[in-house]
């Protein structure tokens, strides 16, 4: 068999996995984290900013009672973060005047009368139950990271390592990859795999016919694949990631041509074959 049957039958099997894990639906460790996820307050734009100034490497903030729901308590003797919360009102009916009763023209019941501050913390300040994690690729790449560097350099793409793209493990920029530096090798790989697809994929002209979803499930498709081909451990991440976009298997399934020759082109530069891949 010719590395590219080989290669198409590796991306073919591995595609008919994602497709029905897509099909079944979210995991139940997908559902979790969304739920945990969406409880953690959503801050102005001036918030973040005071958090970044206070303690740049935050990662989740919430304030002590807070953490307390989430089965985690504050340590005793941190300094909390200081934030502004707005200070709302009930408005107060003037005397003798009656309620209005057409919406549009009503005025709003509550009204902001200014800020106060108030305090948050970061989970590194906290101690409790484990907060459920977006699940993960595990497992060994070996000699298939530095080959997949490689295989990123011969495409004139720069690659480098940044903290200040968190909460983002990867970014595409056009010509240039940037990762976190100090990623578990498994999720080193299979980020870099999904960056490179993101710039032969959707860094040419084809980008304005594409949207986010697809980008993102092709993207992710891809690094499923070449992950299954070499022996890593997917578990539910890709299917999580693709329907954390609203993707889902007619999406995949409208993109199988991208899908599949990127991956094969990824797989024949790492030299996998059927047999690593079973």
């Amino acid at each position: 068999m010719n590395t590219q049957n080989i290669t198409a039958e590796i991306a073919s099997n591995a595609l008919a996995t994602l497709a029905a894990a897509l099909e079944a639906g979210n995991s139940a460790a997908l559902a979790t984290y969304l739920n945990i996820t969406a409880r953690f307050h959503k801050y102005s734009w001036t918030n973040c900013l005071l958090i970044a100034t206070q303690r740049p490497d935050a990662a989740h903030v919430a304030g002590f009672r807070a953490w307390l729901g989430f089965g985690r308590h504050v340590r005793k003797g941190e300094k909390g973060i200081a934030i502004l919360a707005p200070i709302i009102t009930k408005r107060e009916a003037e005397a003798g005047q009656q309620q209005q009763e057409d919406s549009s023209t009503a005025e709003p019941a509550n009204r902001l009368v200014g800020f106060r501050s108030t305090y948050v913390f970061d989970i590194a300040q906290t101690d409790g139950q484990e907060l459920p994690e977006f699940a993960t690729v595990k497992g060994n790449p070996a000699e298939h990271l530095e080959r997949l560097k490689a295989l990123v350099g011969s495409h004139s793409i720069a690659l480098d390592y940044d903290a200040s793209i968190a909460p983002a493990k990867g970014v595409s920029r056009g010509g240039r990859i940037t990762l976190m530096p100090n990623l578990p090798a498994a999720e080193e790989f299979s980020t870099l795999v999904h960056e490179l697809s993101h710039e032969k994929l959707h860094r040419t002209d084809r980008r304005a016919e594409t949207t986010k979803t697809i980008r993102e499930t092709e993207a992710e498709a891809v690094a499923f694949v070449v992950c299954h081909a070499i022996g890593l451990d997917t578990n539910t991440a890709a299917a999580d990631y693709i329907k954390l976009y609203n993707g889902d298997r007619a999406t995949l399934s409208a993109s199988l041509q991208f899908i599949q020759s990127t991956a094969a082109e990824i797989l024949t530069a790492l030299e996998v074959d059927a047999e690593a891949a079973a």
